[in-house]
């Protein structure tokens, strides 16, 4: 939800996406920021960003969120998931939520939940630490050093 702001954040997000590019496709999809938000409850907000969401996804797609209550992954474990996936998904969707987290529609459309850690990111920040974390898989997938144990 909502576009990346900070130049910095974008330009390193551009690098990743480039960079995994040479492994698998990828592409991201930014769903523009609701208008008018101060009249909107949390519930409210988040149930229209999640209409917003779902009409983004297909039947067939396996959807990830990433959300501060999904499970904790190290890097490697990670890669290995993502492998898994990528033989078992049609077509795989990691979704960031908006400020205030997921509708229960989207929670109940999800096939998993994934956490970056138990600390908050701002939204800008976590697009940045997810695409290096795909990048990152991506190489220790095909053995190469970029990623140190």
């Amino acid at each position: 939800m909502g576009k990346t702001t900070d130049k910095h954040f974008q330009a390193g997000i551009d690098d990743y996406v480039g960079r995994i590019g040479h492994y698998m496709p990828f592409e991201t999809v930014v769903i523009p920021e609701l208008k008018n938000t101060k009249k909107l409850s949390e519930d409210q907000q988040k149930t229209a960003e999640g209409e917003l969401i779902l009409r983004q996804l297909q039947p067939s797609d396996t959807v990830v969120l990433l959300d501060e209550h999904g499970q904790e992954l190290r890097s490697v474990a990670f890669a290995s998931w993502l492998a898994h996936k990528r033989e078992t998904a049609r077509r795989l969707v990691f979704v960031v939520g908006g400020p205030y987290g997921f509708s229960q529609a989207v929670y109940a459309r999800a096939n998993e939940q994934l956490s970056l850690s138990k600390m908050t990111f701002s939204h800008q920040m976590i697009r940045l630490v997810f695409t290096e974390q795909v990048y990152r898989a991506c190489t220790i997938i095909k053995g190469e050093p970029y990623h140190h144990e």
